[in-house]
This record gives structure tokens, C-alpha cells and sequence, in this order.
């Protein structure tokens, strides 16, 4: 028998793996071809959420969990072997099949890693709701949580996560962005356990997208908007209609920033082409709120723009600290 005869050829194993945030029979093509051009296909995972699909397209699945050893001695000849990979990704028969081919001492099979499926965008929010429901049931501090106490929570992490953006760190975004998407998962989880109007987080993944879908027309409708204006125009017309508002005021949140809210009730009353004068009074507070409302009439985010100033302020008590010239607060 010579080295290039069928006998000797040493086949091929193909992992084939599947993403477990897709619809189990949702393969690629290449995926069923390599299937059926199997001449074994293999699973080591009986309750494998793919099996009942394969089977139903006349594709016969082995449950077995060979060793590496046992998988080339299957391939022999020239045979082909796809291993339906589990959840955990064959760990242990890839790193048999590494040392083998390491050792040198066996011919070895053709290896192929096959992508079956693949995460659609989004995906990973599977897994943080599924992660969110186990905490919910079996953390004693997550379980006993409620809207009312969470509410902190999320005014500090809405707050941490400006930070972020002003700070200019890519990686701290990132991480405040997901505080900020827990605190909405896990307030929907809560949710959901409401005995009179419970909702849950596709109930407002839902609401949001039905919502920026009617408040953006010129992209799913038939207006059309040409700059950022129109397109503020198109937002504010509509939510008018939604909302029905007998009040520009309504729907600002009195318990936000004083320079923030201050500045929400100049752009509204700027929008609405409304003429109001500003209150006269002493003290501070109208300072502030005279300067607020020309900040906003300027274009500038009052709040935004004090923050800036305090990290100035802090910088320059730094350096004062560091001079050894201050002196000890009270």
C-alpha cells in the first residue's frame, strides 16, 4: 500500500460549531454541506438543541464523545468526521488533537473549524437577560430588590457615565454604558413580577422601537428631512401628537440639575416661540437662572459647561495641595 493510496489517506474532521443565540436549524450552507458529505457526525451532547433539526433533515448524529485518538482512527481512509460541537467548544478533544498533531508521531487528519451560525448584533442582550433572571432568583440581595430601591442607582450611574464621556476614556465608556444597561434590565426583571401591570424588558425594547420608529418618518415613512433641524422638527411634531401636552413644561423632570432644568424649560419655551419673561428676584437662584437661560439661548449646556469649570477648580486645589501652601479644612 503506498502513502497516496485511499487506505492511507488520513480523512478529515470538521468541529462544526453552532451559536447557541440562534434559532436551532438556522445553519450556513457550508455547514449543511459538510454535513451531508459526513461520512460520521458526531455529538457528545444527547440534549444538543441542533439534533432534532439534523435528524429531521435525514442527517443520522452519533452521541459519542471519542477521544482524539478515537476520532483520527474514525477519519482513516480518507473518511470524514463532523464533530457537532457542545456549548463549551470541545476543549478536551482539541487539545487531545494538538498534542497529537504535536507529538509527530501520528499522521494527521485535515482539521476545520466551522462556523455554523453566527451571533447576530445584539445577541450578547440575550445573555445579559438570562443572566439577570438566574441573579433575580437565586442572589439574596438581587431578589429582594424593587424600582424604588434601585432608583439611586440609577441616577448614579446615568451620572458616572457623563463622566465618561467628558473624561474622553473609550474604556470607561464602555463600562458605565453597561451599569446604565443593567440598571434597565434589571428594573424590567423586576417588572415582570408586578401582580397588577407587569411588563418585561421586550415589552420596552418594544416601546422604544415602535416609538423611534414614528418620531424618525423621514426614514421609515415618506417625509423627508434634509438637516438636523427637520429632523428636530419632525421628532418634536410627532411627539406632540403621542403626548397631547397642554403644557410646554410637561414631561421635564423637576428633580433633575437646577442649570439642567433650568436650561430644558428655556429650549422649551424657545421652541414653542413662547414669550416669557424671566422672574425678577434677589438672590442667587435668579442669578443662576438668568445665567442658565442665556447659556441655552447661546447654544451651551449650562451644566455641562459648570462641570468643566468645577474640574478646572479641582485641578487648581490640586496643585495648591501639592504646593503645601493650603490650609487644613474644617
Amino acid at each position: 500500500m503506498n502513502a497516496t493510496s485511499p487506505e492511507a489517506a488520513p480523512g478529515r474532521i470538521v468541529l462544526l460549531t453552532t451559536s447557541q443565540r440562534v434559532a436551532p436549524g438556522l445553519l450556513s450552507w457550508p455547514a449543511w454541506q459538510a454535513l451531508r458529505a459526513a461520512d460520521t457526525v458526531l455529538c457528545a451532547d444527547g440534549a444538543h438543541p441542533q439534533l432534532p433539526y439534523l435528524r429531521e433533515a435525514g442527517i443520522a448524529v452519533a452521541e459519542a464523545s471519542p477521544t482524539a485518538q478515537e476520532l483520527v482512527d474514525v477519519c482513516a481512509g480518507g473518511r470524514t468526521a463532523v464533530v457537532v460541537a457542545t456549548g463549551e467548544g470541545e476543549p478536551v478533544l482539541t487539545d487531545g488533537l494538538a498534542r497529537l498533531a504535536g507529538s509527530g508521531r501520528v499522521r494527521m487528519p485535515e482539521l476545520e473549524l466551522l462556523p455554523a451560525s453566527y451571533d447576530l448584533p445584539g445577541a450578547r442582550l440575550l445573555d445579559l437577560v438570562q443572566v439577570m433572571d438566574r441573579i433575580r432568583l437565586e442572589c439574596p440581595w438581587s431578589s429582594r430588590q424593587t424600582h424604588e430601591g434601585l432608583a439611586k442607582y440609577g441616577i448614579e450611574e446615568a451620572y458616572e457615565l457623563v463622566e465618561a464621556i467628558e473624561a474622553g476614556d473609550r474604556e470607561e465608556l464602555r463600562e458605565e454604558l453597561g451599569d446604565v444597561l443593567l440598571q434597565v434590565v434589571f428594573h424590567s426583571r423586576i417588572a415582570e413580577e408586578d401582580p397588577d401591570a407587569p411588563f418585561s424588558v421586550d415589552d420596552v425594547a418594544g416601546g422604544i422601537v415602535a416609538k423611534l420608529i414614528h418620531r424618525h418618518p423621514h426614514v421609515f415613512g415618506e417625509e423627508t428631512a434634509e438637516t438636523p433641524e427637520d429632523v428636530k422638527e419632525h421628532w418634536l411634531r410627532t411627539k406632540a401628537e403621542e403626548k397631547r401636552r397642554s403644557s410646554v413644561t410637561e414631561g421635564v423632570p423637576l428633580g433633575q440639575p437646577g442649570l439642567a432644568l433650568t436650561a430644558k424649560l428655556a429650549s422649551r419655551v424657545r421652541t414653542a416661540g413662547l414669550d416669557v419673561p424671566l422672574p425678577e428676584g434677589d438672590g442667587i437662584g435668579y442669578e443662576l437662572l438668568a445665567l442658565a437661560v442665556r447659556a441655552e439661548a447661546d447654544g451651551v449646556d449650562p451644566e455641562a459647561a459648570l462641570r468643566a469649570a468645577a474640574r478646572v477648580y479641582r485641578d487648581a486645589i490640586r496643585r495648591t495641595e501639592a504646593q503645601g501652601t493650603g490650609g487644613a479644612g474644617d
